[in-house]
């Protein structure tokens, strides 16, 4: 039974047609532009736009993009945007990742109006308008094969040529069309092709497939059908269904819209939605091909979907990285007409900015050597007061212990150090951050003659990091009380790639970066941060933001870093103006 439209009107919240002022969100672009045209001229009464994902896969930050521009623009308008996920090709499809694909955009703050909605909710609408483009004498049951088909249709620079079995009968198309929905016919068998222009410059309106046989089960419908539409059948017809207005896409779809508007145009829909196409994100050292992602976690090369280095949404939460610096990113980069390359930098840049604002500070020390204040009371501490977001001043402050023996970074000790050191050095005195002065005096080496202790005074006077003098201390470090640090897992990233553009490789894999993970086993951090929960993030005060890992257990906590504090594309862009 065919459902009628108003039983999927119902699944979806109405339009909001409201008047009130319109909010801006990100810098003007033509998409904008075309649907405040569409408005004025009358063309369409509301905005209504979708976000239509196929479940073969986890969604990526390019999606992000697509996502916040289908869900901005219904938001601006007093529109609404759906959720439809494309489940025409169950072969692919998932389960697992319909609900990953609902969870994900949960968490990147984008809520559908009304539930999700799928391309199998109108699998008998499409079929019957399948007949109807028989019934038309606009489509026919083909005996090729795929290669076949191929062949018949030519190249570029070649037109196609017409299949033999082009001339059938409306009847005998009719009889063969509901004989493959019967499952008579093995897969491959048989196709249902649309029948436009074989000579036609645009390939995808050389006769294309509409309904493939596959028996195969699909994850919401079962064992119900063994056929199933094309994505180019299924995608302007479910658009017309659900009352969509602007179905965005991104620009490989531009080829495709030709048949989008032949389709509509024979075929009964109820309204006449409009593909218009924009740029994909295309980010820098990073690939969005949902194939060479696949590869990555097949052979092996990152350690799941949600590895930190992976440019899904999954691999972006559980590296840290906000849902709203996402949300700014996407934002910010613009909507274009032609393709371009975007600096990952930029990413960083947004997520930095944000993480600046909400993180709240703690000490950690990833690479320890020990230091021992001389003329510091022997089982003597004392608690300091710590700063606990300097952008924040309700965050407030905590209480951190000190006493005569703590760890700095290694790197910020030199024993022979280059004139332009400001850190610690024989003889010379630097500030401990929220502590006191103090200065180095002797080195401890072992047998290698590594330093693995060095010995300091310090200067009571200068508690809290200021002189009573006025002297000037240019150097300021961060350290952790070695009597109650915690020891934990730090994990650092680099780009999962060396090539700026990994996806022109001809090979994937020779640009794979072998530094992309370092795993740091003994790191000291402040006691605090060991009850922080899974998802917390955190600046490292002089090191970067970093964020609790799942893989944490009790006596090991687990953090993965963000970004690090340098924003190299701030630099960047000041050099290039």
């Amino acid at each position: 039974m065919i459902p009628e439209y108003s039983d999927v009107r119902n699944k979806m919240t109405k339009p909001n047609s409201s008047s009130e002022a319109i909010k801006r969100d990100g810098p003007d672009h033509f998409i904008r532009d075309i649907i405040n045209e569409d408005l004025t001229s009358g063309r369409v009464g509301a905005v209504v736009t979708r976000f239509p994902p196929e479940p073969n896969g986890y969604l990526h930050i390019g999606h992000a993009k697509s996502i916040s521009l289908n869900f901005s623009m219904a938001a601006e308008f007093g529109g609404r945007c759906n959720l439809r996920l494309d489940d025409t090709n169950p072969v692919k499809e998932d389960t697992e990742y319909i609900e990953a694909i609902q969870e994900d955009l949960n968490w990147l703050g984008f809520k559908p109006d009304g539930m999700a909605l799928f391309a199998s909710d109108y699998f008998e609408q499409l079929y019957a308008w399948a007949e109807h483009l028989i019934e038309a004498g606009d489509a026919y049951v083909d005996d090729l094969d795929a290669d076949e088909i191929r062949e018949y249709r030519g190249t570029l620079t070649e037109p196609g040529r017409n299949s033999p079995f082009r001339d059938r009968s409306v009847d005998e198309n009719m009889d063969l069309f509901r004989r493959m929905r019967a499952g008579e016919f093995p897969n491959g068998a048989k196709t249902l092709r649309a029948k436009i222009d074989m000579a036609s410059g645009n390939i995808n309106m050389r006769d294309p497939v509409l309904y493939r046989v596959m028996h195969a089960p699909h994850p919401r419908t079962g064992s119900a059908w063994c056929v199933y539409p094309t994505y180019d059948f299924a995608h302007g017809q479910s658009d017309a269904i659900e009352g969509v207005t602007h179905s965005l896409c991104t620009l490989e779809f531009a080829d495709h819209r030709p048949l989008y508007d032949w389709l509509i145009e024979h075929l009964p829909t109820p309204c006449v939605p409009k593909q218009t196409e924009f740029a994909r994100l295309n980010l820098t050292y990073t690939v969005l091909s949902k194939r060479k992602l696949m590869q990555l976690v097949q052979e092996g090369v990152v350690e799941g979907w949600d590895d930190p280095r992976m440019p899904t949404l999954r691999g972006l939460r559980r590296r840290g990285i906000p849902a709203a610096a996402v949300r700014n990113f996407a934002r910010d980069i613009g909507v274009a007409r032609a393709d371009s390359l975007v600096d990952y930098g930029f990413l960083e840049f947004c997520t930095r900015e944000l993480l600046n604002q909400t993180a709240l500070r703690r000490m950690a020390v990833l690479n320890p050597l020990k230091v021992v204040i001389e003329n510091y009371p022997e089982g003597e501490s004392e608690l300091l007061e710590a700063i606990n977001n300097p952008e924040d001043e309700s965050a407030g402050t905590r209480q951190i212990e000190f006493s005569r023996e703590f760890f700095i970074e290694r790197d910020d000790f030199m024993e022979n150090p280059p004139k332009k050191f400001f850190r610690l050095s024989p003889g010379r005195e630097v500030r401990l951050r929220y502590a006191y002065f103090v200065t180095c005096t002797d080195v401890i080496k072992d047998a290698n003659g590594e330093v693995v202790e060095v010995r300091c005074t310090y200067d009571p006077a200068s508690r809290g990091g200021e002189s009573p003098d006025g002297r000037r201390v240019r150097g300021t470090l961060h350290w952790v009380d070695a009597n109650r640090a915690i020891n934990a897992q730090v994990r650092r990233f680099e780009h999962l790639f060396t090539s700026e553009n990994p996806g022109a490789e001809d090979d994937l894999l020779s640009a794979l970066n072998p530094n992309s993970k370092t795993v740091i086993e003994a790191a000291k951090i402040e006691p605090i941060l060991a009850s922080d929960p899974v998802g917390a993030q955190v600046q490292f005060e002089r090191l970067g933001y970093f964020s609790v890992d799942p893989d944490t257990r009790d006596d090991l906590p687990v953090f993965n870093e963000i970004v690090p504090l340098r924003d190299t594309w701030k630099k960047i862009q000041k050099s290039q103006n």
